[in-house]
């Protein structure tokens, strides 16, 4: 059997590069997956700004590095049970009326939670020592290094795709919340609840009411001089919204919609001789000329 001469340097040398080549394309997989995890786990604010705050958490993520996801992962979406209630997904109580929040999480015992936190740990400290100092560790201009190079990445390659595989098995039962979660969103009483502010017994959350949301978007498109005519604000309503109806939410007009939402303000001016109704948010912008 021959053995390895600095003839064959060249060879060696353009073997470590694939290897090296293929460590990085496995960690680039798990950073965009682990992308992912981070800005879908969890997710709150007021209920009309939700699409928003999604996009927002999703430009976020992407903007981070590998050490900083670690980070925020561990701890929020892998928790440790006595850190956390073992739900898989929890609705929480916002802390505005018109919020929602939901938290999704991976619970893992103790004992795991402390050796899976060590290894990603280890993992970023992988990544850097590859992106960084592989060559100050690695002496590629002999034989013998190279030789150790294509073993050390050899076991790099191996440890990455163990952590990529687990980060698969966390974004699939991810996924299958969400799944789960969309369909139960999709039920009128889910419906009702989050998106027209009304609870199963019936009372209404005004400052979550769909009607109302539909009502301030009409203000903003109608408003002259600081107030919007609400015989125009039902019309505008009707044609985009059809569903908010005052009948849903127990009145019986939109004037008595106006009067039980605490964040509008109704009040009668008369223009051309007729006596019209006019509605504002509460912050008083000027008055009708």
């Amino acid at each position: 059997m021959t053995s390895l001469s600095d003839e064959d340097l060249p060879q060696l040398q353009q073997e470590v590069q694939r290897l090296l080549g293929r460590c990085m394309l496995r960690l680039q997989q798990y950073e965009r997956l682990i992308k992912v995890l981070v800005a879908h786990h969890s997710l709150s604010g007021p209920i009309h700004d939700l699409e928003q705050i999604r996009t927002a958490r999703i430009d976020g993520a992407a903007r981070k590095t590998l050490g900083s996801l670690v980070g925020e992962l561990i701890g929020s979406y892998v928790v440790a049970d006595e850190i956390r209630p073992p739900e898989d997904a929890m609705i929480e109580s916002p802390e505005t009326p018109d919020g929602f929040a939901i938290h999704m999480a991976v619970h893992l015992p103790v004992a795991d939670f402390a050796r899976v936190e060590c290894e990603l740990k280890e993992l970023v400290d992988l990544r850097n020592n590859l992106v960084h100092h592989f060559i100050d560790q690695h002496n590629i201009g002999s034989v013998d290094g190279c030789r150790g190079a294509q073993d050390a990445l050899v076991t790099a390659y191996s440890r990455i795709d163990q952590h990529l595989a687990q980060l698969q098995d966390w974004a699939e039962d991810m996924q299958k919340v969400r799944q789960a979660v969309a369909e139960a969103m999709q039920s009128q009483a889910v419906i009702d609840c989050f998106i027209n502010g009304i609870s199963s017994d019936g009372t209404v959350n005004w400052f979550a009411a769909g009607i109302v949301s539909a009502l301030r978007e009409a203000f903003e498109a109608l408003v002259r001089d600081g107030w919007a005519p609400l015989a125009e604000a039902e019309k505008w309503i009707t044609e985009r919204h059809p569903e908010q109806l005052p009948t849903k939410y127990g009145c019986q007009s939109w004037r008595q919609v106006v009067h039980k939402a605490p964040d509008l303000e109704l009040r009668y001016f008369v223009i051309d001789g007729e006596r019209s109704a006019f509605y504002r948010p509460q912050t008083p912008p000027p008055k009708l000329r």
